[in-house]
């Protein structure tokens, strides 16, 4: 082989030895990089970008208050989010141009957990800001919704609000009668009597009474609380029913009967600022495609009867108050 062809075969090779290097890092870097944007974009459902001049900070509580229920990037955030909720408060905690929360509720509650944690978040923003928090009513402000109002300096409702329902629920389904019917035998292998509870005993049944009255009782010392209230009278009212605005004011549930507008005003005079501030959730393009492809998708049965059992009693204690269906 002459000395041209093999010098020409090494150059060759070198070129190919480079371009290939060069394609891998490029596309490692351009990888990298769009990673990078996609999880700063995917990630941050809300901005929190607030005003440099005195504002108040709007806090929506709507819908049931449950744990996060956009648990991946690839999902879209569909009413209260709890984790983006509590950040968001801590951000305002020790933000010198907040001056206060305007917290917005439309809730029938939730569960027992989160309702008392954002309660307690509440509470600790007034406590380390100084500042007050007001709030307002919606269609619904019943059970945890309500609850978590107690953390406020003074409370508004709509007309039309339908509030209260202090106390707890903690249901399940008892599927025996539906296993017969099907043929079905359940075997369940417990290390004690009070393990297994599909097919609860009068003694399973007493041990969580005992923790319904519990919880119980802790709301209904919340309510006591933030209402300036005797037990005794907390107790009389709290019996799991809901209240109009006009019966809650009259039973000092609320402070006013007001609409969001006036509400606003009044608080924007009492606090010498008149600049509102929310939080607006920004458009998560890949989240909505999943979304769309995942209604596409049709449903296996198990899934079907697993989203039904989660969607109505869980099992698990709840502040939240049962609508008419």
């Amino acid at each position: 082989m002459k000395k041209k062809q093999i010098g020409g075969l090494i150059v060759a090779a070198v070129l190919f030895i480079a371009v290939g290097v060069t394609s891998v890092l490029t596309n490692t870097v351009s990888q990298n990089l769009l990673q990078a944007s996609m999880v700063e974009m995917l990630t941050s459902d809300y901005g929190y970008d607030t005003p440099n001049y005195d504002y108040i900070a709007v806090v929506n509580v709507v819908g049931t208050i449950q744990e996060q229920t956009a648990t991946s990037v690839f999902e879209i955030a569909d009413g209260y989010q709890h984790n983006d909720t509590m950040d968001y408060i801590d951000n305002l905690m020790y933000d010198e141009n907040n001056k206060g929360i305007l917290l917005y509720v439309d809730s029938p509650g939730g569960a027992v957990y989160e309702s008392e944690e954002l309660y307690d978040k509440l509470k600790e923003y007034r406590e380390a800001s100084g500042n007050p928090v007001w709030t307002y009513m919606s269609h619904y402000a019943a059970s945890g919704g309500y609850m978590i109002s107690m953390a406020s300096d003074r409370i508004f409702a709509n007309a039309n609000t339908t509030t209260g329902s202090i106390g707890v629920i903690m249901s399940g389904f008892d599927m025996t009668g539906l296993y017969e019917k099907l043929g079905i035998r359940y075997v369940s292998i417990t290390s004690g009597d009070f393990k297994d509870s599909t097919m609860l005993t009068d003694e399973q049944i007493a041990v969580y009474q005992e923790q319904v009255d519990e919880y119980y009782g802790k709301f209904v010392g919340i309510v006591a609380d933030g209402r300036s209230m005797p037990e005794e009278e907390v107790r009389a009212l709290a019996d799991g029913r809901t209240y109009t605005a006009q019966q809650a004011l009259e039973n000092g549930l609320i402070d006013q009967i007001s609409s969001y507008e006036d509400m606003q005003t009044e608080m924007s005079d009492e606090l010498g600022v008149w600049d509102f501030y929310e939080p607006v959730s920004e458009e998560n393009i890949f989240a909505s495609f999943f979304s769309e492809l995942k209604e596409i998708v049709p449903k296996s049965e198990a899934q079907i009867l697993k989203e039904t059992a989660s969607s109505i009693e869980s099992g698990v204690p709840m502040y939240y108050a049962e609508q008419l269906r």
